[in-house]
């Protein structure tokens, strides 16, 4: 087995840092983004994302490499405005054209000895800022950080405000900047962003931003927290399905066709139910929050190309009995929920009662919270599904591994689960983020480890995506 470098030994040391900023001035009438009331209802914190490239490269091209990576990154900037800019208050950003912080980075091992079997608390290392900082006004929107590794290797760290960005923002962004690497500096670019979210989804007040973060602060609790990755072959999600559909009953509508992120996540919430029973001795009540890319349901006028915001929302699904419940059972409970966020829902949350549904919901869960208070457990997750995560040739080819960061440590957080399909769009990592007690426990799940693969190497994963 390979020895993991502990994140003492993985240094990194910082080259240089500046700002990258937009090649053409951003119009006056632009100067200022507002968020839409979706943005609000994310953390003011950033989305960090590491992209590792293990095809080395001699001096002279790294520096060819480098320059046209920021290059690039100013062309797109000067579509992607806002993103060049920095935090004005609570509710926009001003869009100055200061740039995107922008750091070189080296680091003191070779990045396959690195990838062998990562450190995942030395992730954090890769990016430019804290993923516990809070966004305040006056930070960069955009940060970014080129890790060079002893081999000539790279890492790529991309840490923006999640209250600009979502996963298919984070699409858009890396799509256009791959255009602009790839092609004539003199060629219309081929991509146009799309700023209609803040007109479809406007926020005419502050105070749906203020009862999210109260609602969001009643589910979060204190642990010591631990991160581990799961890995789900394609050949182990084929078989979970194939026992949900011969388990279910031929008049439930919904056994058609459950997706892969469906069955990962109705599973790893039966698993955490059977950690929460062995703790405390009982079944508790559970609630899980999916969160939904609302792109992925709106069609014509109302679904922009290549929007820049957030789209997405929040569905909490619950079992509040002591039984234990099958694994069909949960997928049904799970997709029953999913399919209330429908185009007319969507419709709603653009209509006049917008802010009341979206008020509504935020109380309805935050006074579950705060009535069931410790016996509530409560899960959230998220996916990076079909994102075109692993296009994101910035110049060193495709990642051999896309990666988030390991939480750790004594803090206030929430259980938190993120799935991430892996290079060959098969098989799917799930990040899963518990208190130790709990993953202690989580890792020892025979019925688990039956089916997923705890941390394996992400150079394994990259050249075998069966297995």
């Amino acid at each position: 087995m390979a020895l993991i470098l502990s994140m003492e030994e993985v240094k990194v040391k910082i080259i240089s840092r500046e700002d990258i900023k937009p090649s053409s001035t951003t119009p006056s009438h632009l100067r200022t983004y507002k968020y839409s009331i979706l943005d609000h209802l994310t953390p003011a914190s950033h989305t960090p994302v590491i992209f590792f490239y293990t095809a080395s490269s001699n001096p002279f091209e790294f520096f060819e490499r480098l320059e046209l990576l920021k290059q690039s990154l100013s062309e797109t900037l000067t579509q992607l405005y806002p993103l060049c800019g920095k935090i004005k208050d609570d509710s926009s950003i001003d869009c100055n054209d200061e740039g995107a912080n922008f750091v070189v980075a080296k680091v003191n091992c070779p990045i396959r000895k690195f990838l062998s079997n990562p450190d995942l608390n030395s992730l954090d290392k890769f990016i430019p800022v804290s993923f516990f900082h809070e966004i305040s006004v006056g930070d960069h929107v955009t940060n970014i950080q080129v890790n060079v590794f002893e081999c000539g290797g790279i890492a790529i760290g991309v840490c923006i405000s999640h209250r600009i960005v979502d996963g298919g923002t984070f699409e858009v962004f890396f799509k256009m900047w791959i255009e602009r690497i790839g092609r004539n500096r003199n060629l219309k670019p081929l991509t146009e962003p799309n700023f209609a979210t803040k007109s479809l989804f406007p926020a005419s007040t502050l105070h749906l931003r203020d009862l999210h973060k109260e609602t969001w602060l009643s589910c979060f609790k204190e642990g010591n927290w631990v991160t581990k990755r799961f890995l789900f072959t394609s050949s182990a999600i084929a078989t979970l399905k194939a026992q949900v559909l011969a388990n279910s009953s031929s008049s439930d509508p919904l056994k058609n066709h459950p997706t892969r992120v469906q069955i990962v996540s109705a599973f790893l919430w039966k698993c955490l139910m059977a950690v929460s029973k062995v703790q405390f001795g009982i079944q508790s009540p559970f609630m899980i929050f999916h969160i939904m890319n609302l792109r992925r349901i709106l069609k014509g006028s109302l679904h922009p190309e290549n929007s820049i915001g957030n789209f997405l929302w929040i569905t909490p699904v619950e079992h509040m009995s002591g039984h234990e419940l099958n694994l069909d059972e949960l997928v049904s409970k799970l997709k029953n929920s999913i399919q209330h966020v429908d185009e007319n829902f969507v419709a709603s949350l653009q209509s006049e009662e917008g802010n009341s549904i979206v008020e509504g919901a935020l109380r309805n869960l935050g006074d579950k919270s705060r009535n069931m208070g410790d016996a509530l457990e409560s899960v959230s997750f998220t996916s990076w599904s079909k994102f075109g995560v692993y296009n994101a040739d910035l110049g060193w080819g495709k990642p051999m591994w896309v990666s988030f960061i390991g939480i750790k440590g004594n803090a206030m957080f929430i259980n938190t689960v993120i799935l991430v399909e892996t290079r060959f769009n098969d098989s799917i990592e799930a990040w899963v983020i518990l208190d130790e007690k709990k993953m202690n426990l989580l890792m020892s799940s025979t019925e688990l480890l039956t089916y997923a693969t705890l941390d394996p190497s992400p150079l394994a994963v990259a050249t075998n995506s069966r297995l």
